[in-house]
């Protein structure tokens, strides 16, 4: 069942309109899609058209659900000033009408498997980047949307918070959640995603299982990191 088509015909900025052009690809329910790429790719671009913050965009975003909900968890993160970490939960609490006792219940222990807890009082603003991620992803996971858009997740993240992360997304992929993610992390691609999409020169160079990737470079057995050079240097 699909969850997103995404059809971006071009997008891009005020300077450079077609940064990204002709992206075509869906995301279903229950997979993990990965877009990976070199600096510059446009993968970042192809996030923000999905979610409307893009200057130029031509094509169409379509999500199945309605309303959609979904949550997109930015490269740099985003905070209030004038509130702490826990009020940003409350806030978010607010704003999806959770239940109040799963909202306590939930926040505590996503806070402690972060290793947040004791900073729930504290202003996001202050964290280092790492901190500021697990805040964003902790948000993230507390509403439980039916697609997950995260640019960059690993980044900042020490080990224990990446396999955290990814032992939750794969609970949330588990329950049925659409799980779309931006990475320079090949190996961790490799590992938890169902389908990649390489992305080079603002298009989709090529896109399938790793298995599927390792067929069409003819590299059987090959790692992502050895398929992702090959597709570069041709």
């Amino acid at each position: 069942m699909n969850l997103l088509q995404v059809d971006i015909k071009e997008a891009g900025y005020y300077d450079y309109k077609k940064a990204v052009k002709n992206i075509r690809f869906s995301l279903e329910k229950g997979k993990i899609v990965g877009l990976i790429g070199p600096n510059g790719a446009g993968k970042s671009t192809i996030i923000k058209s999905i979610v409307k913050i893009i200057p130029h965009f031509i094509g169409t975003i379509e999500f199945y659900n309605r309303p959609p909900r979904f949550t997109y968890i930015p490269e740099q993160p985003i905070f209030y000033d004038e509130l702490t970490l826990w009020e940003h939960l409350e806030v978010a609490a607010a704003a999806y009408e959770l239940d109040e006792k799963l909202f306590f219940a939930d926040s505590e222990k996503l806070l402690a498997s972060f290793q947040l807890t004791k900073h729930k009082h504290q202003f996001p603003g202050t964290f280092s980047k790492g901190m500021q991620q697990k805040a964003m992803l902790i948000m993230s996971l507390l509403i439980k949307p039916d697609i997950y858009i995260i640019d960059e997740p690993f980044v900042g993240l020490d080990p224990r918070a990446v396999l955290r992360f990814l032992q939750i997304l794969n609970l949330e992929k588990t329950r049925g959640a659409g799980i779309l993610i931006s990475t320079h992390q090949l190996d961790t691609a490799e590992r938890v995603c169902d389908s990649i999409i390489l992305i080079s020169e603002g298009q989709i160079a090529i896109e399938g299982s790793l298995t599927e990737i390792q067929t069409a470079c003819n590299l059987t057995g090959a790692s992502l990191f050895d398929c992702f050079n090959a597709l570069l240097e041709q």
